[in-house]
């Protein structure tokens, strides 16, 4: 399962990639920071990548556009939102932008992983 990760927090990108290790079969293939950054790596490696694991406030640019950016993806990708802003509206927006699944940073590390593990499991299942 290849994982772009767009999150401008160094701690946290620290974190999560950790978490990702973890996972059977997971790898972090491209970090980053801004929604420029990850617009132009998604655009450029279409077929690059499983999940995009998106934050919505970056340094620069918003991960609202990074989700719709991913609007045109592959059915079996994922774009999902690891975020502290997690309340609706947000949620609402979030998947009205293309997130499959939107997840809290501070409350919902486990449902993160173990909805990681399910899809990691699916492709493996179907590949």
């Amino acid at each position: 399962m290849r994982v772009v990760l767009v999150e401008d927090n160094p701690v946290v990108c620290e974190q999560v990639t950790r978490t990702l290790q973890a996972i059977p079969g997971a790898e972090v293939v491209k970090v980053a920071g801004t929604e420029p950054q990850a617009s132009e790596w998604l655009t450029a490696h279409p077929d690059g990548w499983d999940v995009a694991l998106v934050d919505l406030f970056l340094a620069k640019g918003h991960g609202f556009n990074v989700l719709r950016r991913c609007r045109g993806r592959r059915a079996d990708q994922k774009a999902v939102v690891l975020s502290n802003y997690t309340r609706d509206p947000v949620r609402h927006y979030a998947r009205a932008a293309g997130a499959d699944a939107v997840f809290d940073k501070s409350f919902d590390m486990d449902a993160l992983v173990e909805y990681l593990v399910q899809f990691s499991r699916t492709t493996a299942s179907t590949a």
